[in-house]
């Protein structure tokens, strides 16, 4: 779709930032101007590294305007908006299109465990009033909930607004096919660090990786070498990138994340909500050695 050509690359997913308990939204409209400043392709607002489960559906609307208004059209907003209701989905969803959000990523409704068909109910029934494009976001680690081929492909034939997906699976092999069942325009993006570069060489369009909040820089250079064709290039960028990408996953994400923003200095605090917490002692000298070494990472 050529229409489509600008839902690609690097599009990070926001943390979202908390002090004495409650969203700092200033900091995080920071957030979104750093991701321009260093030329990330788009942001997406409550991913799974926002912890859109501990915020309140007014607080992941009012991040989901404020990226819009910060952003104003330089790089596209793609909101997630999926929840384990239908009628919080249905209401995120709404509100992430009147606010002009270019695309959306609705997760597959977790802990119930539905069957393939109601899944393909759920999505077309969420989305049956929207017209802007929107992707499912699949993630059973954390869901519970595997999405078939089948089922991708029903969806495609029956939303002419469904153009892809967001793969946070150790499963190469559903890139092909269904790049292969649905067309080399339906738009993958890739959700898990380490298999960022070879889903991205057999066909991925993008990444929406964590590691973006601390090196948007860096995820825009692999990117832009496989769009080059420069493999060896994304291959020494994939291999520099191991060590952080390896860190994300050292506690629940994105405390590792939020700890090394905070060390950087892109956060006032790597505070999160419970059940979730901060980076413990440990964990926290984990991190301190590889943030000393963010800046080396090579992007030649």
């Amino acid at each position: 779709m050529k229409e489509l050509d600008w839902l690609k690359g690097s599009i990070t997913p926001l943390v979202t930032p908390i002090v004495d308990g409650d969203v700092d939204y200033s900091a995080y409209a920071a957030l979104v101007e750093n991701q321009i400043a260093n030329g990330s392709h788009g942001v997406l607002v409550n991913g799974t590294t926002a912890e859109p489960s501990t915020l309140s559906i007014q607080e992941r609307n009012r991040l989901v305007d404020i990226a819009v208004e910060v952003a104003h059209g330089r790089i596209p907003t793609v909101a997630a908006t999926g929840s384990q209701s239908l009628a919080d989905t249905r209401q995120l969803t709404q509100h992430a299109v009147r606010a002009g959000a270019d695309a959306l990523l609705i997760v597959t409704p977790y802990y119930v465990m539905p069957p393939q068909r109601g899944l393909v109910a759920y999505f077309n029934e969420v989305t049956r009033q929207v017209d802007v494009p929107w992707m499912l976001y699949h993630i059973p680690g954390r869901t519970g909930v595997s999405v078939t081929i089948d089922s991708l492909a029903k969806l495609r034939e029956s939303n002419r607004f469904f153009v892809g997906m967001k793969h946070a699976n150790n499963d190469p092999g559903l890139v092909t096919d269904c790049l292969s069942k649905l067309g080399d325009d339906f738009r993958i993006f890739v959700g898990l660090e380490e298999l960022s570069f070879p889903m991205m060489a057999i066909g991925a369009c993008g990444l929406m990786n964590a590691v973006g909040n601390i090196r948007p820089d860096a995820l825009v250079a692999l990117v832009e070498s496989i769009w080059d064709e420069d493999l060896s290039r994304g291959r020494r960028i994939h291999r520099a990138l191991l060590e952080v990408n390896r860190s994300v996953f050292f506690d629940s994400n994105p405390i590792p994340i939020k700890y090394m923003m905070k060390k950087i200095g892109m956060i006032p605090d790597d505070e999160h909500r419970l059940p979730m917490v901060s980076a413990s002692p440990e964990l926290a000298r984990r991190l301190d050695k590889i943030v000393e070494r963010l800046d080396n990472i090579s992007l030649t």
